[in-house]
Parts: C-alpha cells; sequence; structure tokens
C-alpha cells in the first residue's frame, strides 16, 4: 500500500497520515514535524511552519509502504494493556536513572560550556508530571474506556490531550538543554549513554502520545459525539 502523491495529501491533517501510514512517522521525526501533540493540523501547515518544500516531503511519504509488522489491537482494552506495558512502565523505568545520570554530569563537567544545565531539575519536573498524569489515565480514564467509555468522556480525554501538550513542551526544553541530545565530541561515558537514554525516551514518549491521540482517543470522542447527536431515547419521534 502506498500513499498517492495528490493535492488531497496535503490537506490531510498529520496526525492522520501518521495512523494511515506508520512510516511517516519516522519522517515527521527527522523533519521535526510533531505529529502527536500538533496531528490536527494539516500537512501542507506544518510543512509551511517549518519552511520545508511541500512536494518534497509529499513524494517522500507517496513512496512510503506499510510495514508489515505494523502494531495491529483486537480492541481498545488490548491497546490500553500495550500503552500501560510498552509505555507507562518503561517510562517509570526510564526517568530515574536518566535524572541520577543528569545530575551527574552537570556535577562533574559543571566547568565545561556544553554542560546541560538544569537539566536534571527539567526531568525531575518532567518525571512528577508524567507519573501524575499517567495514574490519573491507569486509574480513572483506561478502566472507563475499556468499559466502553461514556457520553461524557470527551472532557477526560480533552484534559489528557492538554498534559499531553504540556509534556511536549517539557520535551522541547529538554532538547533545548541538550543540543538536540548532541553530546559534545569530549563527552564522557555517562554524557553519552545520558543522551542517549534521552533520545530513547523522546521517541518513546512521541509514540506514546501519538498512539492516545490520534488512534485511541479519537474512538470513544467520536462514538461520544454520534451519541450526543442523535435522539437518544427521548421519543422525539423525528426521522
Amino acid at each position: 500500500m502506498t500513499v498517492a502523491a495528490t493535492p488531497e495529501l496535503a490537506q490531510t491533517p498529520i496526525g492522520q497520515i501518521a495512523v494511515d501510514l506508520p512510516g511517516a512517522t519516522a519522517v515527521f521525526r527527522r523533519l521535526k514535524i510533531d505529529f502527536c501533540c500538533g496531528g490536527q493540523i494539516s500537512l501542507q501547515q506544518a510543512v509551511a511552519e517549518k519552511g520545508l518544500e511541500l512536494q518534497a516531503v509529499v513524494d517522500e511519504l507517496a513512496a512510503l509502504k506499510l510495514p508489515a509488522n505494523a502494531p495491529a489491537f483486537d480492541s481498545p482494552s488490548a491497546m490500553i494493556d500495550h500503552i500501560i506495558s510498552r509505555y507507562h512502565d518503561v517510562h517509570r523505568a526510564q526517568l530515574p536513572e536518566l535524572i541520577r545520570m543528569a545530575h551527574r554530569v552537570e556535577a562533574v563537567h559543571k566547568a565545561k560550556p556544553d554542560v546541560p544545565a538544569g537539566l536534571g531539575a527539567a526531568l525531575e519536573a518532567m518525571h512528577n508530571e508524567l507519573v501524575g498524569h499517567m495514574q490519573k489515565e491507569e486509574l480513572v480514564l483506561f478502566p472507563s474506556l475499556k468499559n466502553g467509555g461514556n457520553p461524557y468522556i470527551a472532557q477526560p480525554i480533552a484534559m489528557m490531550r492538554h498534559e499531553h501538550t504540556d509534556h511536549g513542551a517539557a520535551l522541547d526544553h529538554i532538547v533545548e538543554l541538550t543540543h538536540d541530545m548532541t553530546p559534545p565530541a569530549d563527552a564522557c561515558n555517562t554524557w553519552r549513554a545520558l543522551y542517549a537514554g534521552l533520545n530513547q525516551l523522546r521517541d518513546d514518549l512521541i509514540s506514546h502520545i501519538h498512539l492516545e491521540n490520534n488512534i485511541l482517543f479519537p474512538i470513544f470522542e467520536n462514538a461520544a459525539a454520534q451519541s450526543a447527536g442523535g435522539c437518544g431515547s427521548s421519543g422525539c419521534g423525528c426521522g
């Protein structure tokens, strides 16, 4: 399966392209196009904001093929279980060690111009916000979604989307502090391991938010919107 290089592709939301064509996520990441928190804007707008050539990006996307091993889920419940085991549990394991290494690098190399001053504190803040966010999902939102959702589910989902945007902003700050997570030529092994871990955290967090924002949440938002737009059981007799 390939994506046709048509004018319609330029007007397609980048989050939808990422869903329909998983290979597109690698392109978007390389071009630093935010397809998770900013997935509602069109490809044309996203490319324009980055100062890129639209046709070149469209052509690259059109050449992609769906990978044979693209993740597939039998149900929203299976997707939620995957999110918890693949992303929530991994973030909980990732961040404490990254925080430890960040404070170590800042202390040992504080005299060097490339030291990521403030990185440890930034990671601690991200850790606290992310842990609280994941707990709300696991204790409140996800159980509701596993039970089929409800007509009012769009409100807590909107709150989670807002917090995802905050996580994206925190990640942007970390990218800035670390010069795009690129260690200096004379970096020690701890410094290099820290930035390698941060790159993995970035990939995981982007994939995590993408899966929720662009695949899981719309299932229930669309169902709630259809429910609100119908006549329900009021017996109004229209139709």
